[in-house]
């Protein structure tokens, strides 16, 4: 599973917890992190910051991959619910690519040509809280499929 997310530069807590929770995965889960590059800000119109970063998210994706954009408006899943689809997406066959905006958000476009949205939380996240709540939803989602003890209801 590939997660592609813009901005490179994350606190040294946020790259901790990522790391550590990371490595809990099994190897027939493997987790990819692609971090792209933020284009800067300057005086540059938010369509230009749009198609830059959608290049550079594009090019992280290799053809065929599902894409699952996290967004305010995608839908809300609770964590059985993320567990459910984590296993619908091992079961599909393909790719998967889950992609975390900078801090303008997404292209558009790109967000509604996505194969799914989901949210992460009703409230605005920070870049780097936002990674790691989405490894540690998807560790926990991987937990309840394997019937592991980490998710305890």
């Amino acid at each position: 599973m590939l997660i592609v997310a813009v901005g490179q530069r994350v606190p040294d807590w946020a790259q901790s917890a990522w790391d550590d929770y990371a490595k809990r995965f099994p190897h027939e889960i493997r987790i990819e992190l692609k971090a792209v590059k933020t284009e800067p800000r300057g005086s540059k119109t938010l369509e230009t910051l749009y198609a830059a970063e959608r290049a550079r998210i594009e090019g992280a994706i290799a053809k065929g991959t599902r894409i699952v954009v996290l967004d305010e408006r995608g839908t809300a899943l609770s964590t059985m619910a993320l567990a459910g689809r984590l296993q619908d997406w091992q079961l599909g066959g393909t790719d998967v690519a889950l992609v975390i905006g900078g801090p303008d958000g997404i292209d558009p476009e790109f967000r509604q040509l996505a194969h799914e949205r989901i949210r992460l939380s009703d409230m605005t996240l920070p870049h780097a809280f936002a990674r790691v709540l989405l490894i540690e939803q998807l560790y926990r989602a991987w937990s309840i499929n394997a019937n592991h003890p980490y998710h305890r209801e």
